[in-house]
């Protein structure tokens, strides 16, 4: 294992764990390059577009897709910019609740911390089933175009995603050494994916939209008015851009943390602006009938695209067994990165039998406990649809709330900490001046808030129990189980990092109330 030198975070260096309060347990085996694959194969807008192209399809059509995809781009690099300026100043693997437990007023500080680990976990949880869900479905609906008998059913796709996640979990526990290389593969396999799929499909198809049609013309077929139906129609660009905190998560494990982090995750973000742009702007112009594309026997409306472009079911195969590869590099990262997240929640004692949680295996110095928790929280998300369309569409939505709110949190309490005066100025190597940080989290974070509340809305009209966006129910839900984990044990355990060795090493001047406690005494006192 390789053992850093002490650095200070205040002049751009690595700070170690030890000045955080922590040992460190895991290997620093990833470079720049391969922290960028696996930043962006969880990312990886395009394919992630592909995935849940119906909901643009029906709402609003491809000028909400492409115009809110912009937008998307512009709010969501302010949010990137502002977590990476977070990232640059405290690498730890806790990434958002970690910084919500530095730069949260002190009495507030472990409470918003604890749910914002909450809100962080069961987001990466959900967003891992939601990706092999998303793979399943492009293997079933091969099969079931090249064999237009088949029926698909809801076991069948259940079955086949616990095969995404299992491999994953065999990856994660068995080939944990060279995950580094395997993003590096996995990055080179995305953008080869991105240009053959772009080219195979705007030189085969020969009739193409026209431009109106692609850039202005408004669809709408939600049964709400269209106002509404365009504020529906954003989801589905809010979805194909977020998880790009997993640097963030990922900092324990990756060499000059405060550096490679933070720019993996903003390039993340730039890569996937232009390829979900480009991806977009390509599909549309090579939509056919909006209706048979929503309604497409295969269940998935970009195989019914890349076969209308084609016209071979051999062409359509081989485009979307593109996704399929891709979806697998999602469900290894997103694996990993849920593992990391709950190792060190658990390392702080967020989580009910944190001291088994938190347990790494000596030899290749890798949470086994906690990559087999997140393999059996997947699953049970996953068998949520053997019983019901409705829950598992919530399980969706929650994938993408859980990640915002845990983006909001960190840069609701950097705005606070700001005008409290404990964190005037970051000052890792990625630090912003003081004005343009407070401008793009201001941006960042209204942004996050607007799409929060929109990811409650209903996804069509005339609202019934079948079709209702039960989101706001399972934030509820979230938020009881963590009340009853902090009553019964977390609010007697539960602390972040080291806090008056944070502020030694950071130059941050500490507020009256709070910042001059140390949080290993904290510890023992409670």
């Amino acid at each position: 294992m390789e053992d850093p030198e002490t650095k200070a975070v205040g002049d751009g260096r690595d700070a170690t764990l030890q000045q955080f309060g922590y040992e460190q347990e895991l290997t620093r085996s990833f470079g720049f390059i391969g922290m960028l694959g696996f930043s962006f194969s969880i990312v990886s807008c395009w394919s992630a577009l592909g995935g849940v192209l119906v909901a643009g399809v029906t709402s609003g059509g491809p000028p909400v897709m492409i115009w809110g995809w912009v937008g998307i781009c512009c709010v969501s690099l302010c949010v990137a910019y502002s977590m990476a300026e977070m990232c640059s100043e405290y690498p730890v693997a806790g990434g958002q609740y970690s910084w919500v437990y530095i730069l949260s007023p002190r009495s507030i500080r472990r409470q918003f911390s604890y749910i914002t680990g909450w809100f962080m976990i069961i987001g990466i949880l959900a967003m891992g089933a939601t990706n092999s869900f998303i793979g399943a479905n492009f293997i079933l609906g091969q099969a079931q175009l090249t064999h237009p008998s088949f029926t698909i059913e809801r076991w069948h796709t259940v079955l086949v995603a616990y095969g995404f996640t299992l491999i994953a979990t065999f990856i994660n526990l068995w080939g944990s050494s060279v995950l580094d290389k395997l993003s590096k593969g996995f990055l080179i396999f995305n953008i080869i994916a991105f240009i053959t799929t772009i080219s195979t499909i705007l030189a085969c198809n020969q009739n193409k939209q026209p431009a109106s049609f692609v850039f202005q013309d408004f669809q709408n077929f939600t049964g709400f008015s269209a106002p509404m139906a365009g504020i529906i129609g954003i989801l589905q660009p809010a979805f194909g851009m977020c998880c790009y905190d997993a640097p963030a998560h990922m900092c324990e494990e990756i060499k000059d943390a405060s550096k490679q982090a933070p720019r993996a995750i903003v390039m993340s973000v730039w890569i996937g602006c232009v390829t979900g742009f480009v991806f977009l702007v390509s599909v549309c112009f090579c939509i056919g009938d909006i209706t048979l594309v929503a309604e497409t026997p295969t269940l998935v409306p970009l195989i019914q695209i890349y076969h209308d472009s084609t016209n071979s079911n051999v062409g359509t195969c081989f485009l979307a067994s593109f996704i399929v590869v891709i979806n697998m590099g999602s469900a290894n990262a997103l694996l990993a990165e849920g593992a990391r997240s709950l190792y060190a929640f658990a390392r702080d004692e967020g989580l009910p039998f944190s001291h088994i949680i938190r347990k790494v295996e000596k030899k290749h110095q890798i949470p086994v406990v906690a990559i087999v928790l997140a393999t059996v929280v997947q699953m049970a998300f996953n068998s949520i649809y053997f019983g019901t369309v409705t829950g598992f569409n919530t399980v969706i939505a929650i994938a993408t709330e859980g990640f915002y709110l845990s983006y909001a949190m960190p840069l609701l309490v950097r705005l606070i900490s700001y005008f409290h005066g404990s964190h005037k100025q970051l000052n890792g190597p990625w630090a912003m001046k003081p004005l343009v940080s407070i401008i793009v989290n201001a941006i960042g974070l209204t942004y996050l808030v607007f799409a929060c509340i929109t990811f409650n809305f209903p996804s069509v009209s005339p609202v019934t129990s079948e079709n209702m966006n039960y989101t706001s129910a399972a934030v509820g839900a979230i938020m009881f189980i963590a009340a009853i984990t902090w009553f019964t044990s977390a609010s007697k355990k539960f602390s972040g990092p080291d806090i008056e060795d944070v502020i030694a090493i950071a130059g941050a001047v500490p507020s009256s109330d709070s910042d001059n406690v140390n949080t290993h005494e904290k510890k023992m006192d409670l």
